[in-house]
C-alpha cells in the first residue's frame, strides 16, 4: 500500500499557505471599509487551522517521494485547494451553496475562468481579488507541476522535457526547488509588470491587481461581469501580449533573462505557437473585413487579436460578443481552444507540443506507405522523439478525444441545450473559460446549469488541468498495490 502521510503532510502545508493568503483579500475589505473582511479573517483561521493539524500530525514522516505518491499528491492538490477556497464564497459573498462555491474555486485554481457567479460587478473587494488570486496561485501551481512532476511521470509525453527542467539551465539551477523558485520569480515579475502596464493604460490600481493575476495565469476571471469590455483600447493589445507571454515556456524566459535568448528563439513549439497564433488571427481578421458588415480595420485587428489570443492562450477574457462574428471565426476559435499553448507555461488545453509530436507522427507514418522498407525516424527540434514519448502522447490524444465525447454526451443528458453542451465541455476539458449558450445568464455565467451539468463540468476541469492519465491512472487497481 502507498504511504500517504507524506503527501499529506505537503498538501496540509498548501493548505495552510493558502490560509495565510487569505489576509490579502480580508485587508482589501478592511481597508474599504466593508466588514466583509471578517469572513475572510474567520475562513482563513480555520484553514491555516486545518493544515496545520493534518501537516503537524505527519511532519515526522520521509519526504522523500515515490512515483505513486507523486501522482496522488498532484491529483490531492487540485482536489483539496478548491474546497478550502470556496470557504470564503460560502461563508460570505456571495453565499452560494457548496456546488456553486467548490465550482470557482476548481474554476480558478485550474485557470479555466468559467463563472458560476452573477453579478460580479456588486461582489466585494476581497471576493473578486480572491477569485484572481485562485487563477494566479493555479497557473504557479501548473507551471511547477508541468516542469517537475509530470515528466517524472511521463504523462502525456511530458518526459521528454525532464533534461529541459533538469539540464538546459547548466549548473545554475541543478536541483527542482531552484527551477520552481526561478520560474516563480518570473511569474511575480511578469505579474507585477502587466499590473504597472495597465495601470498606465489607464485602469484603477484595483482592477490593473486583478486583471493582471488573471492575465499572466491565463486564468480569465474578471471583476466584472462585462469581462475586459470596460477597457476596450491599448489596454487590449497589452494584455495579449502578456497572455502570449504567458503561454511560452517559462524555462526559456529564465533562460532568457539570465541572459541567453537563443533557446527561447530556436524552440520549434514557441516558434509554432507564434506562427499559429498569427494565422488564426489573419484569418479572423479577413473574414470579418471581406464578408461582414464593414467596421473601422484597426478596430476589427484590435477585437480579433485580443479574443482570438485569449482563446488560444486558455486565458477567456472577452472583449465583445464573438458569436456575433459568423461561424467560420467561431469554428476557428473552437479550434485553437483545443490546441492551447506551449508546455510548461500557464497555458492550457492539448498544448502544441503534442501536436508538433501527432504531425510528426502522421508524417513519418506516410512516408512508411510509400516506401515501406525505409526507416523514418522521429524528430523534434533536432532531438530524436523516443517510442515511449510518441506512445504517450498518441494516449493522451485518445484519452482526451474520448473524454471530450463523452462529456458533451453527459452535459446533453442533464438538459442543456446541444450548442451548449458542446461549448461547456469544450472550456472545461481545454480549461478555456468561455460558455456560450440559451443557458446562461445575461451576465455569462453558469448559474442556472443544472447541479449535474456543474459536477460534470468540475470533473472535466480537472482532468484537463491535470493532463487526463495523472488522474485516471489512480482508478487502476495495480497502482495502489506497487
Amino acid at each position: 500500500m502507498i504511504d500517504i502521510r507524506p503527501v499529506a503532510n505537503i498538501v496540509g502545508k498548501v493548505v495552510v499557505t493558502l490560509g495565510a493568503a487569505m489576509a490579502l483579500p480580508m485587508l482589501v475589505d478592511w481597508w474599504h471599509g466593508d466588514p466583509h473582511w471578517l469572513i475572510f479573517l474567520e475562513c482563513g483561521i480555520l484553514t491555516t487551522l486545518a493544515g496545520g493539524l493534518v501537516a503537524l500530525s505527519t511532519r515526522q514522516v520521509d519526504k522523500s517521494l515515490t512515483i505513486q505518491q507523486v501522482f496522488l499528491l498532484t491529483a490531492m492538490l487540485w482536489l483539496v485547494v478548491p474546497v478550502a477556497g470556496a470557504l470564503p464564497f460560502m461563508l460570505g459573498a456571495p453565499h452560494v451553496g457548496f456546488t456553486d462555491a467548490y465550482f470557482e474555486a476548481m474554476s480558478g485554481v485550474t485557470t479555466t475562468g468559467t463563472t458560476a457567479f452573477p453579478d460580479l460587478d456588486n461582489l466585494p473587494k476581497g471576493t473578486n481579488l480572491w477569485r484572481a488570486f485562485l487563477n494566479w496561485a493555479g497557473g504557479l501551481g501548473i507551471i511547477v507541476v508541468a516542469m517537475i512532476f509530470l515528466p517524472a511521470m511521463k504523462v502525456g509525453g511530458m518526459q521528454f522535457f525532464r533534461s529541459e527542467g533538469f539540464d538546459t539551465l547548466g549548473k545554475i539551477l541543478p536541483r527542482a526547488f531552484d527551477i520552481a523558485r526561478e520560474m516563480t520569480g518570473v511569474y511575480i515579475a511578469m505579474t507585477a509588470s502587466c499590473m504597472v502596464v495597465y495601470i498606465l493604460l489607464g485602469m484603477k490600481g484595483f482592477d490593473a491587481l486583478v486583471l493582471a493575476l488573471s492575465t499572466c495565469s491565463t486564468g480569465g476571471f474578471s471583476n466584472y461581469d462585462a469581462s475586459f469590455a470596460p477597457f476596450i483600447g491599448p489596454a487590449e493589445y497589452a494584455a495579449a501580449f502578456f497572455m502570449i507571454l504567458a503561454s511560452i515556456p517559462f524555462i526559456r524566459m529564465v533562460q532568457l533573462i539570465r541572459g541567453s535568448a537563443e533557446p527561447i528563439w530556436r524552440d520549434i513549439q514557441v516558434r509554432a505557437y507564434l506562427r499559429w497564433t498569427f494565422y488564426a488571427i489573419a484569418v479572423v481578421v479577413l473574414y470579418r473585413l471581406l464578408w461582414l458588415e464593414a467596421k473601422n480595420p484597426l478596430d476589427v485587428i484590435r477585437e480579433t487579436t485580443f479574443n482570438v489570443v485569449s482563446t488560444f492562450s486558455g486565458t477567456g477574457f472577452a472583449s465583445t460578443d464573438v458569436t456575433q462574428w459568423g461561424h467560420f471565426p467561431f469554428v476557428i476559435l473552437i479550434v485553437v481552444g483545443l490546441i492551447g499553448g506551449c508546455t510548461g507555461s500557464t497555458s492550457c488545453s492539448v498544448k502544441v507540443f503534442r501536436y508538433l509530436v501527432l504531425f510528426q507522427a502522421v508524417k513519418a507514418q506516410l512516408r512508411r506507405m510509400q516506401s515501406p522498407h525505409r526507416v523514418f525516424p522521429l524528430l523534434y527540434g533536432g532531438r530524436p522523439l523516443e517510442e515511449d514519448v510518441v506512445d504517450s502522447v498518441m494516449a493522451f490524444f485518445t484519452l482526451f478525444i474520448l473524454s471530450f465525447g463523452l462529456l458533451i454526451v453527459g452535459l446533453a443528458l442533464t438538459g442543456l441545450h446541444p450548442r451548449t453542451a458542446l461549448t461547456a465541455a469544450w472550456t472545461a476539458i481545454a480549461n478555456v473559460g468561455v460558455v456560450w449558450g440559451p443557458e446562461l445568464t445575461p451576465e455569462g455565467a453558469v448559474t442556472d446549469f443544472p447541479t449535474a451539468s456543474k459536477w460534470l463540468m468540475i470533473w472535466g476541469m480537472y482532468l484537463g488541468r491535470l493532463e487526463l492519465i495523472s488522474v485516471l491512472v489512480l482508478f487502476l487497481p495495480r497502482f495502489w498495490r506497487s
